[in-house]
């Protein structure tokens, strides 16, 4: 249709959820699939927080709440932020947003005009790219390498910049690819964006989830300059569980803090008055879920990387943080597209195809499952790449 906006015309579809889709779909009619694709925690929210919304419900509390959240979810984060990240912000600098998606988008619109470029290091999460042309920016995609475990250096950002620079996304741990900058590398990205103000768009929502002796280091922790040009991104989904639930946060200087609060105050207003009640909760009670979580999912991250790494026709990087593992396909002559559908149609087993991240010689494996359901979907992607 001629009416719809040549913004839209230039997005693309998420393939993550169309992945899913179809794997759910062929559940629903009794196959039996080995869902390897999900980017969910499979476990419950956590008791207690239901418990809390619940109450909220009972209470009353089904009404519009301040448009960047409850004063007092916004002073707990607060909290957390100087509790767990060595950083300062007021509460005012705090914006509860419907889900860290949209938490990134306000960021983006924030800062974004049309024809600016915002640069983005792959394998990307799906929707960073999209979101920048929905806010008529133009995505400038660095491809990382499996020799740097798969982050930017400082000299592919240096190469990468224009006049036109307006943005860059750092996504750590990341998706897909569980890579963790540490603080070094961040200082050395953070020292080439302060030369030429490029404002840093960090992603933490899989802060939580790191393994080994790594660490999770916000970048606007570094130095008062890169607090005062960063916008830090966090959420509720994988940490606590409560992807459905749709929370996510932002928080920034008071001028980025101000512009972000104002479009939300246009576009989605407050986000869903109980469920922030129950973020709440998760904030100030037993943090135990987490580190239970975080050692459960340590034992399936070695247990695969134990299987992927004896596959000869594969290539895999030892992720550090999140739930997925990004393997390298190449050897096997088929695009990421054509193996999931084959991996799919007859090995029942459901990845994300790695065009879906901007490298499509790729695919993506999650570990966010049962044993059961890994052990068998890795022994039959072991299947498909020895007759491949």
């Amino acid at each position: 249709m001629e009416s719809i906006s040549s913004r839209i015309a230039k997005v693309s579809p998420s393939l993550t959820l169309a992945v899913t889709a179809q794997a759910k779909a062929m559940i629903a009619k009794g196959e039996e699939v080995y869902a390897l694709a999900g980017g969910e925690p499979e476990v419950d929210t956590p008791q207690f927080i239901k418990d809390a919304a619940i109450a909220a419900l009972l209470e009353g509390k089904t009404k519009y709440t301040p448009a960047g959240g409850i004063p007092e979810l916004r002073a707990a984060l607060s909290k957390k932020f100087k509790d767990d990240n060595n950083l300062d912000y007021a509460a005012n600098q705090i914006c509860v947003t419907g889900g860290a998606k949209m938490a990134c988008y306000n960021a983006i619109l924030a800062v974004i005009e049309e024809g600016d470029e915002v640069i983005i290091p792959s394998p990307f999460w799906v929707s960073y790219p999209e979101m920048v042309r929905l806010a008529g920016g133009v995505p400038v995609i660095v491809e990382t390498k499996e020799s740097t475990g798969w982050k930017m250096t400082p000299e592919q950002f240096e190469e990468a910049m224009t006049p036109a620079t307006k943005m860059v996304i750092i996504n750590t741990p990341g998706n897909p690819t569980g890579a963790i900058y540490t603080a070094a590398e961040l200082l050395a990205l953070g020292e080439i964006a302060l030369g030429e103000d490029i404002v840093i768009l960090s992603d933490e929502i899989y802060e939580k989830l790191v393994y080994g002796d790594h660490k999770h280091v916000s970048i606007a922790s570094l130095s008062q300059e890169l607090y005062d040009l960063t916008i830090t991104v966090n959420g509720f989904s994988k940490a606590y569980s409560m992807t459905g639930w749709r929370l996510g946060y932002t928080a920034a200087p008071k001028p980025l803090a101000e512009a972000i609060e104002k479009i939300q105050n246009h576009t989605t207003s407050n986000a869903n008055s109980f469920s922030q009640y129950g973020a709440l909760a998760a904030l100030e009670g037993d943090q135990s879920f987490i580190e239970d979580l975080r050692g459960e999912y340590d034992v399936k991250r070695q247990f695969m990387y134990g299987r992927l790494k004896a596959i000869n026709n594969i290539r895999v990087v030892e992720p550090q943080g999140a739930f997925y593992f990004f393997v390298y396909t190449g050897n096997t002559g088929l695009k990421s597209m054509n193996l999931c559908d084959k991996l799919l149609s007859r090995y029942k087993v459901a990845a994300v195809p790695g065009i879906a991240f901007g490298y499509d010689e790729g695919i993506r494996l999650s570990y966010c499952t049962t044993l059961d359901i890994l052990n068998e979907g890795l022994t039959r992607f072991e299947q498909f790449c020895r007759e491949h």
